[in-house]
């Protein structure tokens, strides 16, 4: 009795352990190989009919900061990107798991190439631009993080920050929005489907 006890105990243990140490699953590239941070990528549509990948470009009357936008023809890559998760001493990108996304490179704008979101009184619509705060997780860089979760077979982003316990957040899909032709990343309910290729 007291050996099947003892047995049992280790047994819960052992499996509650396993349980916490488990971390969730990668997010894989093209090719099936872990993304991993600091690296450039870039991010394609799942479907190519629609545009390429992304890149950045200036919206209406003001030329900074830049908004993330799709490439009009679906043979441009768009611009490299890297992920940063935000422990940032994880070098494998995983599922579920705040991050930073930046554009590699300089621009013609002062601000960073951070993605953060921003809202449009006018078009009453989040969309994602850039000027965000890399790293620094809490309550007033809460615009500045994103996840990327599967969807089907392939992946999608989503703007719903667990970087601050105490902060209300609102839990949307990163989606594209389109008006005069341009395809702008803005929080949606229709899921943009991604797929990440090595820059």
């Amino acid at each position: 009795m007291k050996t099947t006890l003892l047995f049992l105990l280790i047994a819960l243990s052992t499996i509650s352990l396993s349980a916490a140490d488990a971390s969730p699953n990668p997010v894989l590239d093209v090719t099936g190989k872990n993304l991993r941070s600091g690296i450039d990528y870039h991010i394609l549509p799942v479907f190519r009919d629609k545009g390429g990948g992304l890149t950045l470009a200036s919206m209406g009357n003001k030329p900074c900061p830049l908004d993330v936008v799709q490439e009009k023809y679906e043979f441009k890559n768009g611009l490299p990107l890297t992920l940063t998760p935000v422990n940032p001493k994880k070098g494998v990108i995983r599922v579920s798991t705040d991050l930073n996304i930046k554009f590699s490179g300089p621009t013609k704008c002062p601000q960073s190439t951070t993605w953060k979101i921003d809202h449009d009184k006018l078009l009453q619509q989040y969309f994602i631009t850039t000027g965000g705060v890399e790293g620094n997780p809490g309550p007033k860089t809460l615009n500045n993080w994103f996840k990327i979760e599967k969807y089907e077979n392939d992946y999608k982003f989503l703007f719903c920050p667990s970087v601050c316990n105490y902060c209300k957040v609102i839990c949307r899909d990163v989606g594209i929005f389109i008006k005069n032709g341009t395809r702008r990343l803005a929080l949606s309910d229709v899921s943009f489907k991604v797929m990440f290729k090595k820059a």
